[in-house]
């Protein structure tokens, strides 16, 4: 099986911009931003989506990772994860959006 765009960045083939990276964790702006600030957070450990992750631990150290993120460049955000074809889900590797930075009320979708 050929390697996920992201695994792709994660091993540098590919470039983008790293706001965040530990030894389990990239962060990475989104080329395509739905937000003021977008950014995604992918685990270095391949699951196609995020129900394929089914220990506790993995999952609260993404979500953990996720918010850590999102707290460094933001003081409000949304976290986004869609699950499938069907969910939204465009690149079939684990992710988490972070988006924020709009102005009061201006946000897309859900409150805004």
């Amino acid at each position: 099986m050929a390697p996920t765009l992201f695994e792709r960045i994660i091993a540098r083939e590919i470039p983008s911009t790293v706001v965040y990276e530990d030894d389990d964790y990239i962060a990475i702006k989104d080329i395509a931003p739905k937000a003021p600030v977008h950014l995604l957070v992918i685990p270095k450990k391949v699951s196609t989506r995020i129900d394929e992750i089914s220990d506790a631990a993995e999952m609260g150290r993404l979500w953990l990772t996720a918010v850590k993120v999102a707290q460094s460049q933001l003081t409000d955000y949304r976290l986004v994860v869609n699950v499938g074809a069907g969910g939204g889900q465009e690149v079939f590797h684990t992710h988490i959006h972070v988006l924020g930075g709009w102005d009061t009320g201006s946000a897309v979708g859900f409150g805004g």
